[in-house]
Parts: C-alpha cells; structure tokens; sequence
C-alpha cells in the first residue's frame, strides 16, 4: 500500500510539474538585448584619482584646528558613487560628495583634524566607493607641538 501512494505521488508529481508550453516562445527579443546592455555596463566601474593621496600639516599646535581639501578625478567608465568616508579616529573628520560623479567630472573631499595627539600624528581617512577595489585611502599627518606645562615634551630614551 505505501508502494502504490508512493508512486501515486511521484506521477502527479511529474504531472503537475512538467512544462506544458515551451520556455524559448516566452524569450522577447527586447529583454535578451536589456540583458546583454546591463552584462556590458556591470563590468565597467569609476576610477577614483587623487591629485595628491597625502597631506602633511607640518607643526601646529596641539589643539588648533586645520583642513585641506583633497582633489579628485573619475577617470573610469561609471559614474562614480562615494558611500562613506571615515576616518581612524574622531579627531579627524572627511566631508565627501554626495552626489554620483560622472566619468571625467572632478569633485573635491574635505578633511578637517582638530589639532589633538602630541608629537608626530598620521591618520588615515577610508573612502567607500562603487570603485572596483571598493575602497580608497587618503592620509593626513602633522607633528603636534603639545600645550605649554602639559609635561608631554621628547623625552630621551636609553
């Protein structure tokens, strides 16, 4: 008995399941062209170029706010979408452009430290992007004199 409601259940499987029209008729011409345009362009991506990928503050200050602006260019194929910017710390914190830059179009980034650390200070700000990498970096340094009586100057060491 449970052979027979076995295979019962196998034929109406097959039954139910089985193709009735052919698949190929449903293909329009139209949708195989889309495809193939959506294929080509999904293996183009932007390329994010910066005029210079590092800035050095030289000495400031501890506690005296700087920025610079760092220049790009989109030299790929796509329109360039920056997603977040972020940096190592909060001390140091990058505006970036919110709207998509188009291939050849340049844009700028913001990058805004506050002057805090002592000594020899580097930070590192991450750009996610659309880019085929997905990430970029762009780095900012300066040498922190520390606040007079704070006690934190060179010391000399064995």
């Amino acid at each position: 008995m449970k052979k027979l409601i076995l295979i019962v259940a196998v034929i109406s499987a097959f039954s139910f399941t089985s193709c009735k029209e052919n698949a190929a008729t449903k293909v329009s011409n139209e949708k195989v062209a889309e495809a193939e345009t959506r294929d080509a362009s999904a293996s183009k991506f932007p390329k994010m170029i910066f005029t210079e990928s590092e800035f050095d503050f030289g000495t400031i200050n501890q506690g005296t706010a700087v920025e610079h602006v760092f220049k790009f260019t989109n030299t790929g194929e796509a329109p360039l979408v920056i997603v977040n910017a972020k940096s190592t710390c909060g001390c140091t914190v990058p505006s970036y452009p919110k709207t998509p830059i188009a291939p050849g179009d340049s844009a700028e980034m913001l990058v805004k430290f506050n002057g805090s650390g002592k000594n020899q200070v580097s930070k590192t700000v991450t750009i996610t992007s659309n880019t085929l990498q997905g990430t970029e970096t762009i780095s900012i340094k300066a040498f922190v004199n520390p606040k007079a009586g704070s006690g934190s100057g060179p010391t000399a060491t064995n």
